[in-house]
């Protein structure tokens, strides 16, 4: 789990994304983004947003928690010019929120790595994780309902971690794509393309290679990854 309070989860977040961002894995994700108006949902402490804004991109950040608005103001801090942050709940807008993201006009929508303290997802140590996944795809279903509603979208980005036989990624692929047309995308104005589909090793962190292994105790070569899906509105 990523912390059952709101303390833990960012202290868990602050030393995981400051990970990522010195692999290069927060610059990877930014580097698939097609647009140049993004609206990040979700976005923690800021690593993300640091990413974005270093390809000159202009962001709208959304977060629930006013703590990881804070922290995200002072990882950008001058960088900020061309960020707006606000604080609101992709599964409860309000219309005022909602007008202001249409007004910002995004052509593209990316939510990077859901999280959230186990007392939002109901998390526990012996639940297998299936809480979190709970959490994470309806969290995926709204913002794919959002983006297919603003007429601006052009696209949606979904990256989350995951562990797959690296050998098998090719399959993996396939089988990212097809959870995503079945849950996220479903009966929406949305199509994603197995090309679009791609895997990212991670290393060290959290998700470490032990407990994957301990995890997945009967599957050779299982290494944790970043899944990553772009998605495109249908002409």
């Amino acid at each position: 789990m990523s912390g059952a309070t709101v303390s833990e989860f960012l202290d868990y977040w602050r030393n995981e994304g400051e990970a990522y961002a010195r692999r290069g894995d927060y610059a990877w994700m930014a580097g698939l983004v097609p647009g140049r108006r993004v609206l990040e949902i979700g976005c923690g402490l800021g690593f993300g947003t640091a990413a974005l804004v270093a390809r000159s991109l202009t962001v709208l950040a959304i977060d629930t928690l006013p703590e990881c608005l804070a922290a995200s103001a002072t990882r950008l801090d001058e960088a900020a010019s061309g960020v707006t942050l606000m604080q609101a709940d992709v599964a409860v807008l309000t219309t005022e929120q909602l007008a202001t993201i249409a007004a910002f006009a995004p052509d593209v929508v990316v939510c990077w790595l859901v999280g959230a303290p186990a007392a939002t997802t109901g998390a526990t140590a012996g639940d297998g994780g299936k809480a979190v996944a709970a959490y994470r795809e309806a969290i995926h279903r709204h913002v794919a309902e959002l983006a297919a509603q603003l007429p601006t979208v052009r696209a949606l980005h979904l990256v989350d971690r995951t562990a797959i036989p690296w050998q098998a990624k090719d399959i993996g692929r396939d089988t990212l794509l097809r959870y995503h047309l079945g849950t996220t995308l479903r009966d929406l104005p949305l199509v994603a393309e197995r090309r679009n589909a791609q895997y990212r090793k991670l290393e060290g962190g959290a998700l470490d290679g032990a407990r994957i292994r301990r995890a997945y105790p009967g599957l050779k070569g299982v290494v944790p990854t970043l899944a990553s899906l772009l998605a495109e509105r249908k002409n």
